[in-house]
């Protein structure tokens, strides 16, 4: 934390997307007073979290929402400039970032000592994962496509998978120029570690003293097996032929029927990496950890934990889900419609909309009010 003579920090944590940030931002948000009382902003947003911020520096397209966000970057950066002590930004897509929106997002914070934080988990439980966050964000693709593209487009033009997940090249673009003790790879622990070891390693970096004693996050990202993917993908190809609009899937599909019927559900073994490509990952995974290990970045948890761990084939015959027992498939989806049903036989309640506050506005207001 910072010392009356230091300088403050923003610290800057910027993905790898599925690898813990929606359970650290939801721990962040949870303690965010508590976190301020102790010297460090995370910066209050009118969503709560950096998405939109973090949207508009990139200037992507994104369903439309990229709209929505426009001029959310400098609402943020202004927010965190009334702030008396270290400044967090965190949202995964900014992985993605190239150098001149880099450029930006340090510059906007010429007063403070820039440091980078990068969380990161092991390919081998990355690659499936992305795949099913994408089909969860009306993605159509089955796993062999998805796969195929990703050993296409590893090298110099990479794929949206490699622009968010490539760690060298990550840590390279976010840390140019920065001493190494400013550039922070914060590894996920093997999958049988403790829950809160994750928080606890992001926390040292933050400088938090006392880790355990904020108030725990019970958020979990809603994990699908096989069956349930492509009984999803199935949903999305017939919303994009209908031309669905992006609110109400998100709001009846993503975040209803997915976590309510197909997460609950979900017996079905989790897609993995297929064996025969398994040595293809543990050679990129050794080219990583060789050139990590030449730039002295800051090291929290231990590098071997990116060392894909490969379920024993013996045990556990791998289950490809492009080849899901169709009935099963069928039964999914014919639960995932009976749920829209009893949705639609529910009233509704759709709130006025409040004008948002400006959170810099709440912060000066408690201030002034003592």
């Amino acid at each position: 934390m910072m010392t009356p003579m230091s300088r403050r920090r923003v610290l800057l944590h910027v993905g790898t997307p599925k690898s813990g940030t929606s359970y650290l931002q939801d721990r962040l948000a949870r303690n965010r007073e508590r976190l301020e009382a102790d010297g460090l902003d995370y910066v209050a947003t009118r969503s709560g979290d950096h998405f939109e911020a973090a949207l508009d520096v990139l200037g992507t397209r994104w369903a439309g929402a990229e709209e929505q966000a426009r001029g959310q970057w400098d609402e943020l950066v202004a927010t965190a400039r009334t702030s008396r002590g270290d400044v967090l930004v965190s949202h995964e897509i900014l992985a993605g970032a190239g150098p001149e929106v880099v450029e930006r997002v340090r510059g906007s914070f010429p007063d403070h000592e820039v440091h980078v934080v990068l969380t990161a988990r092991d390919l081998g439980r990355q690659i499936p994962a992305e795949w099913q966050e994408r089909v969860k964000h009306r993605g159509r693709k089955d796993y062999a496509s998805y796969l195929r593209t990703l050993q296409r487009n590893y090298g110099d033009k990479p794929t949206p998978f490699w622009r968010v997940q490539h760690l060298p090249r990550i840590l390279a673009t976010w840390g140019h120029d920065l001493p190494p003790e400013r550039v922070h790879l914060v590894t996920v622990p093997p999958a049988d570690a403790p829950r809160d070891l994750l928080w606890r390693r992001f926390s040292d970096v933050l400088g938090l003293a006392d880790p355990a004693s904020y108030a725990a996050s019970d958020r979990t990202n809603a994990s699908l097996g096989g069956v349930e993917v492509t009984a999803l993908r199935l949903i999305n190809l017939a919303t994009k032929e209908r031309e669905l609009p992006r609110d109400p899937y998100v709001r009846w599909v993503r975040e209803g029927l997915v976590k309510e019927v197909l997460a609950a559900r979900s017996t079905s073994p989790p897609a993995t990496v297929p064996p025969t490509a398994r040595a293809r990952v543990d050679a990129v995974v050794e080219e990583w950890l060789a050139d990590l290990r030449q730039t002295c970045t800051h090291v929290v948890g231990d590098l071997e934990d990116l060392r894909p761990v490969w379920p024993d084939e013996s045990t556990t015959p791998w289950s490809d889900p492009d080849s899901a027992d169709p009935q099963l498939v069928a039964q999914r989806v014919a639960e995932a419609a009976a749920w829209l049903a009893e949705q639609a036989e529910r009233p509704h309640e759709v709130p006025a909309p409040a004008l948002p506050v400006p959170p810099r506005m709440t912060r000066l207001a408690r201030r002034w009010l003592g």
